[in-house]
């Protein structure tokens, strides 16, 4: 048999400095408004392409249309997700501004 020297315990795991939760929440928002930014625009410019060979003799228009609809659409729904403040349960959605 092998002469095997005595084992060393496992080194404790370093402990990581965890996100502060506001940057945590600002990535996740991140995460989700481009996301659906891909996902809206090219459904957009899907639907664009679709219309464009149906209805209107295979010209371009109709693509970029759909595509900005569906670039503005994500966009206004990130701005939204940003500029969401804080909200009590009794307002109604409104902004809570603390001075």
């Amino acid at each position: 048999m092998a002469d095997n020297p005595p084992s060393e315990p496992a080194p404790a795991p370093v402990a990581r400095s965890s996100r502060p939760v506001s940057e945590a929440l600002l990535n996740d928002k991140w995460d989700h408004a481009i996301s659906s930014f891909l996902i809206r625009s090219s459904l957009g410019l899907s639907f664009g392409v679709v219309f464009s060979v149906l209805l209107f003799k295979r010209r371009a228009w109709p693509a970029w249309v759909g595509l900005g609809f569906g670039a503005g659409r994500a966009w206004e729904e990130a701005d939204a997700s940003f500029r969401k403040g804080a909200t009590r349960p009794g307002t109604d959605g409104m902004r809570l501004v603390r001075s």
